[in-house]
C-alpha cells in the first residue's frame, strides 16, 4: 500500500511537471511568434501565412493546454494571448481581406478550441476575461485585428510581468493623441468607451475619471462624444500592393465596417437576398394625357454559397405579378391575385448563379453571372392573358467594382451584358441584347447607414435602337451585420414613355441575410 502511495504521489509530481514544462513551451513560442510578426502595432499576414508552422503549433498547445489548476494571473496571460493568436489565425484562415468584418461571424460565430471547449472570441473575451476579472484594462490589450484597436505589441504577455504590461500598454493607449482625441474642450473617444461602457463606470463623465488615471494631462469633462471605429486589418504596410494582398490601401472609418455588394462572400458561408421592385407606368397617346397603366411587381430571391473566398455559387428565382389598366386604377390593384385578361402572377423565371473575384489584388472587383430558365406558359400573353415576361431564357452577367472614396464614402460601378428572350427567331424569340451600365455613389453617416444615389444607362442593340434611363435615391440599414434592409426609389424614362407624355417609377425593398 505504501508503495503504491509514493507512486501516485510520482505520478501527480510528473504529471505537474509536464504541464508545467507544455505552458512554458506556449508562452515561450507565444513570445517568438509575436516578436517575428509583430512590427510597430502591425501583423504581418503575408508572412504569417507564407510560414504557418508556428502558428498551427500554437493552436495545438491553446487547445490542449489544461487551465483547471493555473493560478489567476497565469490564466489571465494564457487566455490574452490565445485571444490575439486566435484573430490572427482567423484572419489568415481568410486572407487577403482588408477587414475583420469582410467575415461572417468573426466574433461571435466561430468556434475554436480552447483548453478543451469550443468558445468563440466574443466568449473568450466576456465570460473568461472580462466577467470571471472584471479588470478594463483588457480592453488596451485584447486586439481585435483592426486599426480601431490599441496596437498590439510584439511580446507575449507573461504571468510573472502582467501587471506591469497591463498598466503599460493602458498607460500607452490613453495618453495617444489618435486614440485619445482632444480638440480645445471638446473630447473624442474610441467606441470602445461606448460598447464597453459598464466596464468604465456606465457613462461619460466615468469613462473620463478612468482615462485621467492614466493620464499625464488630465481631460476636462465638457463635451465628449465617440468617434467612428476603424475596422481597416491592423497590417504591416509591406504587404499593400503585393500579389496575395489588396494593392490599395484599406479604407477606414465606416468604409471599413459596411457589407461591401460587389465582392465575394467568404468560403462556407451562405447569402440570401431577396429584392421587390414595384415599377408603375402610366402612357397616352402622344397628344394628351396619360390613359393607360401598366404595373409589374417583381420578386427576385437569390441564394449563393461560398465555395471558396473566391467562387460563389448558388441560384435566383424571379416571381412576377403584372397588372394592365386605365390610368385612374391604384398600381397596388396588381397585388390582385384573380388571373383575368389584365392581371397575372407567377413564377416566370429559375436558375444558377455564379460570382467570382478574379485577383486577390482587387478585392472589390467580381463578375457575377445569372441564366434564368424561363418557367410557364405563354409568359408573352395572348388574347386572354397579359405579358408578365418574356418566353425565352434570360442570361444576366454583371461585372462590379466598388472604390473606397475617404473614410465615409464609396463608388460602385457596374457594367452588364443582357441577352434577354433567347430561343429562335422562327419561334418569335427576339435575343434582345443590352448592356446595361450603373453608377452609385453611397455615404455612410456611421457604420450601420448607407445613404446613396443611383444613375443608369441601358442600351438596347436592335434594330430599331432604344434606351432607358433612371435615376434614383436609396438607403440601407444593418440591423446586424448579417442581416441589413434596403428602400429605394427611382425614376425611369424611355422612347416610348417619352413620346407618349408618360412617365414611370419604381419603388424597391431589398433583404440581405448573412448566415455563417
Amino acid at each position: 500500500m505504501r508503495l503504491v502511495n509514493i507512486f501516485s504521489i510520482l505520478l501527480l509530481f510528473s504529471s505537474s511537471i509536464t504541464a508545467q514544462a507544455q505552458l512554458d513551451s506556449f508562452f515561450a513560442d507565444a513570445d517568438a511568434f509575436f516578436q517575428t510578426n509583430v512590427i510597430n502595432g502591425l501583423v504581418d499576414y503575408q508572412n504569417i501565412q507564407q510560414h504557418p508552422s508556428a502558428l498551427a503549433k500554437l493552436s495545438q498547445q491553446i487547445a490542449n493546454t489544461d487551465v483547471s489548476t493555473l493560478d489567476s494571473n497565469t490564466r489571465q496571460a494564457f487566455y490574452i494571448n490565445v485571444y490575439n493568436i486566435l484573430v490572427i489565425t482567423q484572419v489568415i484562415d481568410n486572407y487577403p481581406i482588408s477587414s475583420p468584418l469582410n467575415i461572417n461571424g468573426f466574433f461571435d460565430e466561430q468556434k475554436y478550441t480552447i483548453a478543451g471547449e469550443e468558445l468563440t472570441l466574443n466568449e473568450l473575451e466576456k465570460d473568461k476575461l472580462l466577467a470571471t476579472y472584471q479588470d478594463a484594462r483588457f480592453h488596451f490589450v485584447l486586439v481585435c485585428g483592426a486599426l480601431g484597436c490599441p496596437p498590439i505589441i510584439n511580446r507575449a504577455y507573461l504571468p510573472n510581468t502582467l501587471e506591469q504590461q497591463l498598466e503599460q500598454q493602458t498607460r500607452l493607449a490613453l495618453n495617444d493623441e489618435e486614440f485619445i482625441k482632444v480638440d480645445g474642450e471638446e473630447v473624442a473617444l474610441s467606441q470602445i468607451f461606448e460598447w464597453y461602457a459598464k466596464d468604465f463606470g456606465g457613462n461619460k463623465n466615468s469613462a473620463i475619471d478612468f482615462i485621467n488615471r492614466y493620464r499625464s494631462s488630465p481631460l476636462p469633462k465638457s463635451t465628449v462624444r465617440f468617434y467612428n471605429y476603424d475596422w481597416t486589418l491592423n497590417e504591416t504596410p509591406n504587404t499593400q500592393g503585393s500579389e496575395e494582398a489588396p494593392a490599395t490601401l484599406s479604407p477606414g472609418g465606416n468604409n471599413a465596417a459596411r457589407y461591401v455588394v460587389s465582392a465575394s462572400i467568404p468560403k462556407g458561408s451562405f447569402e440570401i437576398k431577396g429584392f421587390t421592385n414595384l415599377y408603375n407606368q402610366v402612357t397616352g397617346n402622344g397628344d394628351g394625357p396619360a390613359t393607360d397603366q401598366a404595373t409589374f411587381f417583381t420578386q427576385n430571391l437569390s441564394v449563393l454559397y461560398g465555395v471558396n473566398n473566391r467562387f460563389n455559387a448558388g441560384f435566383d428565382l424571379r416571381y412576377r405579378q403584372v397588372s394592365f389598366g386605365p390610368e385612374s386604377i391604384s398600381r397596388f390593384d396588381v397585388f390582385n391575385l384573380e388571373q383575368t385578361s389584365s392581371t397575372r402572377q407567377g413564377l416566370t423565371g429559375i436558375g444558377p448563379k455564379i460570382r467570382y473575384a478574379p485577383s486577390p489584388a482587387l478585392p472589390n472587383l467580381s463578375i457575377q453571372s445569372t441564366y434564368w430558365f424561363a418557367r410557364g406558359e405563354d409568359l408573352a400573353g395572348n388574347s386572354e392573358r397579359p405579358f408578365i415576361d418574356f418566353n425565352g431564357d434570360i442570361w444576366f452577367t454583371q461585372i462590379f467594382n466598388d472604390f473606397s472614396i475617404g473614410d465615409n464614402f464609396s463608388f460602385f460601378t457596374e457594367l452588364d451584358i443582357l441577352i434577354e428572350d433567347i430561343g429562335k427567331k422562327e419561334e418569335g424569340h427576339i435575343n434582345r441584347f443590352s448592356t446595361p451600365v450603373q453608377l452609385i455613389l453611397s455615404y455612410f453617416p456611421n457604420s450601420k447607414t448607407t445613404i446613396y444615389s443611383l444613375g443608369s444607362y441601358s442600351p438596347y442593340w436592335q434594330d430599331e435602337f432604344d434606351y432607358f434611363y433612371q435615376a434614383g435615391l436609396g438607403a440601407k440599414y444593418q440591423i446586424t451585420p448579417r442581416l441589413e434592409v434596403e428602400l429605394l426609389y427611382t425614376l425611369f424614362r424611355n422612347q416610348f414613355i417619352l413620346a407618349t407624355n408618360g412617365s414611370a417609377s419604381t419603388m424597391n425593398f431589398g433583404l440581405r441575410i448573412s448566415v455563417f
